[in-house]
């Protein structure tokens, strides 16, 4: 798997929201959820699960769109409305970002396939996992390891 030159720069649409990546995913993966469909326009979205302490907005203001919850937070730029990570609770110390807004999305491979029920026939993405929710809470320990251990290459 290609490996994520850090730190790594990335921008909304308009380039106003700026963020900055110090630390390697803890996992890549795209979700096919008809949810974020609409919010991406695309067949699904793509994430790096990024560590809180490996990831800062550099520039620029974010606003809360998309879903809205207590425990999920879709952070989107206000001038563009471009939609590039996702926070949650402290019960999860990472953010979602939306890997094609890095400058370089070229290493970007998913590791794991969410909502796959929800999926539009031809979207194939050849992640070694896939699920048609969410993963069980119990599957992502695993999951974390053995991304964790895979070979990188630059």
């Amino acid at each position: 798997m290609p490996a994520m030159s850090l730190p790594a720069t990335g921008h909304c649409r308009c380039g106003a929201l700026q963020v900055r990546v110090t630390k390697p995913p803890m996992l890549t993966a795209v979700c096919h959820c008809t949810g974020c469909q609409r919010m991406s326009g695309s067949a699904f979205s793509t994430t790096a699960m990024i560590p809180v302490d490996g990831f800062e907005v550099v520039a620029g203001e974010h606003v809360v769109g998309g879903l809205k919850g207590d425990d999920i937070h879709h952070q989107h730029c206000p001038d563009c409305l471009s939609w590039v990570f996702t926070t949650f609770g402290p019960e999860r110390p990472f953010v979602n970002l939306r890997a094609v807004m890095l400058e370089d999305p070229s290493w970007f491979t998913p590791f794991i396939e969410t909502c796959t029920a929800e999926k539009l026939p031809w979207a194939e993405t050849g992640a070694p996992h896939s699920y048609e929710a969410f993963p069980p809470p119990e599957a992502f320990g695993p999951l974390l390891a053995e991304f964790a251990a895979l070979p990188t290459t630059n």
